[in-house]
């Protein structure tokens, strides 16, 4: 029987994975996974490409992965280093007639694409890449990509009246044991890299496939909060406000279609009301962002954004940028949001709102330092939600109201009333009532002195005073 290389990348998962399927019908499968040091390394501005809290879910993943393909008669195959180098060794080692994995559309992604298949054709091995990271499948857009709309909800109508999600596919009955290949072990956090000061612990999210979709029953048959969803959607505080799904979406743990179907069938048994369809509006969210960086390309990376955008102007201050990052900006809600960040690895969807929009409306910073942070940071980064939504907010984007504002004190009064969320990450502001919180820029220094709090001593003075 001849070996087929199967190349995992974000669909660290059995279920609804269509290109492993297809590499287990074409021979005996060798799934492996390379773990490419370069993405733990600093960047210039002091923090890592990949953080410590999206990579121990990383490893958690491939732990679960291993497990799971033991359990199927085969075993997970591990390599630290360069994949297009990696991969074709072992190609070369094995003399497999095929490599199978996963298509991406982002620049890094698709530039390691072409490089591994152009070690592979030096060796006469072919690669196909497989479209399975969206609800959607590209093959079933009613357009080509280059009419893809710029406005999402033009898409949205579009795709709901157009298309339909094909079925979620099954788990690989039985797969073929591998012999003769060092198998490698899955690293450490310290063996990437990683300090002891830096590691902390996360304990909500445990990475893999059986925890993935442990979540998504809970959320939809267990809990039923999906029947809540739209109104609770923009909680703070608490893991039962939504879904909280994303992080396996991200590295393909649960796959979209999954998630799709199980709506389906409570809303079939159950209920069907505005916050099961929700659920669904995010995901085509995901698809159109995946979408726009198909057909953008490297312009999404780019400081004048996919609009082209060279007249709008971005500050270089460090200083500035430094004071977001770590909270300490001086205005609650959006240091409330960043701490919870850097402490947790997450933040909620209308948090990443209210800071991107103060990093890039307000301080009028480079945006794509803040893009990048995020990526550090966010235990459920995703290449193409993440950038397509700081182009979004940024105003270079898909936003048919570029100029669009959130008013962070109207949003704390809204979302956080009593500020529940804001003093439980920002505990010195204990003493103050959710008003001056809320409106911490415009009170006087003796006014918050009389509430016992000495700015520039207990909290940062406001970087900015707010509309």
């Amino acid at each position: 029987m001849q070996d087929i290389l199967f190349w995992f990348r974000n669909d660290l998962r059995l279920h609804d994975n269509e290109a492993l399927l297809k590499a287990c019908d074409l021979g005996r499968v060798l799934p492996v996974y390379v773990i490419d040091p370069a993405l733990f390394k600093k960047t210039k501005y002091g923090f890592r490409k990949t953080g410590v809290y999206r990579t121990r879910f990383l490893l958690e993943s491939l732990s679960e992965l291993k497990k799971n393909l033991q359990g199927k008669g085969s075993d997970l195959i591990i390599r630290i280093g360069d994949p297009a180098v990696e991969l074709a060794k072992i190609a070369e080692e094995r003399d497999v007639l095929y490599v199978l994995a996963s298509k991406e559309v982002t620049q890094e992604e698709t530039s390691l694409e072409f490089e591994l298949s152009q070690n592979l054709k030096r060796l006469n091995i072919d690669m196909e890449l497989i479209w399975q990271a969206t609800l959607y499948h590209v093959r079933d857009l009613p357009f080509q990509i280059k009419f893809l709309p710029d406005v999402f909800t033009d898409f949205r109508k579009i795709m709901d009246k157009q298309s339909k999600v094909r079925p979620a596919l099954g788990e690989p009955e039985k797969m073929t044991e591998i012999d003769g290949v060092d198998l490698g072990k899955i690293p450490s956090l310290q063996d990437l890299g990683f300090e002891e000061e830096e590691i902390n612990q996360n304990d909500f999210y445990k990475g893999g496939e059986t925890e993935g979709l442990k979540r998504l029953k809970y959320f939809v048959w267990d809990s039923e909060i999906i029947k809540t969803y739209k109104e609770t959607r923009n909680g703070l505080l608490g893991n039962d406000f939504s879904s909280k799904l994303s992080a396996w979406i991200s590295l393909g743990c649960v796959s979209p279609r999954k998630i799709y179907h199980e709506v389906r069938k409570y809303e079939q048994e159950v209920v069907k009301n505005e916050s099961t369809y929700w659920v669904i509006f995010e995901l085509i969210w995901r698809d159109y962002f995946h979408l726009v960086a198909l057909k953008y390309g490297i312009r999404l990376f780019k400081r004048c954004g996919i609009q082209h955008d060279l007249v709008k102007e971005w500050r270089a201050d460090k200083g500035d940028f430094e004071k977001w990052m770590k909270g300490e900006t001086g205005i609650p809600f959006v240091d409330a949001n960043m701490r919870e960040l850097n402490q947790t690895g997450y933040m909620s969807n209308r948090g990443r709102q209210i800071v991107t929009s103060f990093f890039t409306k307000d301080l009028k910073l480079e945006w794509w330092w803040g893009a990048m942070y995020f990526e550090s940071k966010l235990i459920d980064y995703d290449v193409c939600s993440n950038w397509g939504n700081w182009n979004y907010i940024a105003g270079i984007g898909n936003d048919p109201r570029p100029n669009r504002y959130f008013n962070i004190s109207k949003q704390g009064e809204r979302y956080d009333p009593e500020a529940e969320y804001i003093k439980h990450w920002v505990p010195e502001l204990k003493g103050l009532s959710a008003e001056e919180i809320h409106n911490f820029d415009k009170k006087s220094e003796t006014e918050l002195a009389e509430s016992g709090l000495t700015l520039g001593k207990d909290y940062p003075k406001p970087m900015v005073t707010l509309p």
